[in-house]
């Protein structure tokens, strides 16, 4: 094994930055919704964190991250469900994989 690559079978994942770790901190959060569906602090901390990684990747020219980010807010705006916290779960998803992807270089 080559010395400082991953052992084989393991991807590399990126270092997290500020937004890929509000990120992370977001899709952690709604794992914590479908517990507790209705918690407004864990709400309020997903808004906040969702116009934080949109105004950030807008500033770096990113489209698609921003408008993710406000496809959430307007589902966090919703009644809390079960089909809500599993909307915002996969949007944090898309928006990891986006992060992660502009990271690499690949975007």
């Amino acid at each position: 094994m080559i010395e400082g690559l991953p052992p084989p079978g393991r991807r590399s994942e990126p270092l997290l930055d500020e937004v890929g770790t509000a990120i992370v901190a977001g899709r952690d959060a709604t794992s914590f919704l479908w517990e507790v569906p209705d918690d407004e602090p864990t709400r309020q901390q997903l808004r906040e964190t969702l116009e934080m990684v949109r105004d950030r990747s807008a500033r770096k020219g990113r489209r698609e991250m921003p408008s993710i980010c406000d496809e959430l807010l307007t589902a966090l705006n919703a009644s809390p469900s079960p089909q809500q916290v599993d909307i915002l779960h996969a949007g944090f998803d898309r928006l990891y994989n986006l992060w992660a992807a502009a990271k690499s270089g690949l975007l």
